[in-house]
């Protein structure tokens, strides 16, 4: 007698966790990845000598990503970029951000009742509790705390950054102002190499722990009766199961099963966040010194993520540029537009130093809003499926902690630890 595997659909980041504790807890393990490649949307891609991710990523220092990764021994290095002269954009202007004392004291953005509200609330920020205001709405909080109009601009620029969110209507603000807590506390790291040294970490870790990896190898169906029996491939294999890891988007989750229950509403309800992304390679940066800009009054971000990170040439740059969508209907030659016109802003004569570009009009970054109708974080799903036995879901739509990677990690950790306390069902073998 064997023990019939667990299989993990998705070998994105939070598959390749599942993966890894569920072998290091002695269970036979397969990830089937219906891409030739492993990592979904954390892989980079190469163009030239440029390292691109799939849009701007950070690893939150203070967040559950960062622990899990610790426990499992996967590495990572890059640098943390600094907040001293980072610029706010309003009106088409660079003026100084107000995050940090000095910047404070100096910015053009508010005047000085402005400068002492946005002072008083970022103190306060670090001791509030977020558990509380989960069921609240980023904009009833901001109506009910902040009194100046220009910083609540202001804060609500900050909470998009840290959640990628633009939707402060539907977003709930506990879930965003703990991101925003563990963005003040500690600070992000770009990493070297991009999110791929990540992912291939995660793999060199998985393989290590016994995980067996087959990429290009499509699910079409979880075959289930009350309970996960196994999965069936493109090609018409039936694989036998112990259990089954869904480390998918909640829609090809619901497809997965023939749309059946838990995992059908799941997907109904999720509101993927979206962003526009141009990434670009240049020769030199013109304006050497500005290195960060956000929008205030348009929902805009621009980071030269080569000035911590390797991910260009000595001399060269990587900048990430972005706006966080707010809906389906956005226009993509306009956002490119727009977006090539923040470059000018930023860093006048980009056009004369461009070596290699990627645009990405529509870029799923986090697959589901948590809403403040929903409770806040503690409102999302999972990992377990209450209506089907031995079926898990994993990442950043699932279970109640952090948001975007740390929520995928910190999720696939739970349901391998739930998958490895069951005991294991056994296959007869010839």
């Amino acid at each position: 007698m064997s023990k019939l595997p667990v299989v993990v659909v998705g070998g994105g980041i939070g598959g390749l966790v599942v993966a890894t504790y569920v072998a290091r807890a002695g269970r036979p393990v397969v990830v089937y990845e219906r891409a030739a490649n492993l990592g979904g949307r954390a892989q980079s891609r190469s163009r030239g000598e440029f390292r691109f991710n799939l849009g701007p990523r950070a690893l939150f220092r203070g967040g559950r990503g960062a622990a899990v990764l610790h426990e499992l021994g996967v590495s990572v290095t890059g640098g943390t970029p600094r907040s001293s002269g980072a610029l706010a954009l309003r009106c088409g202007r660079c003026l100084t951000l107000p995050t940090r004392f000095f910047s404070l004291l100096t910015t053009r953005l508010l005047d000085w009742r402005g400068r002492f509200e946005l002072a008083r609330i970022l103190s306060s920020i670090s001791r509030l509790d977020t558990d509380a205001v989960q069921a609240e709405t980023v904009a009833d909080w901001l109506d009910r705390v902040v009194r100046h109009r220009e910083v609540r601009a202001v804060i609500d620029a900050l909470l998009r950054l840290c959640t990628y969110a633009n939707a402060p209507e539907r977003m709930s603000a506990g879930a965003a102002l703990h991101q925003l807590q563990l963005t003040l506390a500690k600070g992000v790291t770009y990493l070297d190499g991009g999110w791929q040294s990540l992912v291939d970490g995660l793999r060199e870790a998985a393989i290590t722990a016994g995980a067996e990896i087959a990429t290009g190898a499509r699910v079409v169906e979880v075959e289930h009766d009350g309970a996960a029996r196994g999965v069936r491939l493109a090609d018409g294999t039936m694989r036998p199961a112990a259990a089954v890891a869904l480390a998918v988007p909640p829609a090809d989750a619901s497809a997965l099963v023939g749309g059946f229950g838990c995992l059908a509403r799941w997907a109904a309800q999720a509101i993927p966040i979206r962003a526009a992304c141009l990434s670009v390679g240049l020769s030199r940066l013109p304006a050497p010194r500005a290195l960060f800009a956000l929008g205030i009054d348009r929902p805009l971000y621009f980071s030269v993520h080569s000035a911590v990170a390797r991910l260009a040439p000595t001399g060269a740059a990587t900048i990430h540029v972005a706006k966080y969508l707010d809906g389906d209907g956005d226009d993509a030659r306009a956002g490119e537009r727009e977006l090539e016109g923040l470059l000018d802003t930023v860093q006048r004569g980009w056009r004369e130093c461009l070596v290699e570009r990627q645009f990405l009009p529509q870029m799923v970054v986090a697959n589901s809003l948590v809403t403040a109708a929903s409770g806040g974080i503690a409102g999302r799903p999972g990992p377990t499926v209450p209506d089907l036995r031995n079926v898990y879901v994993v990442g950043d739509w699932v279970g109640n902690e952090g948001l975007l990677a740390d929520a995928t990690l910190a999720s696939a950790k739970r349901a391998a630890a739930q998958i490895a306390a069951k005991r294991p069902e056994a296959a007869a073998v010839a």
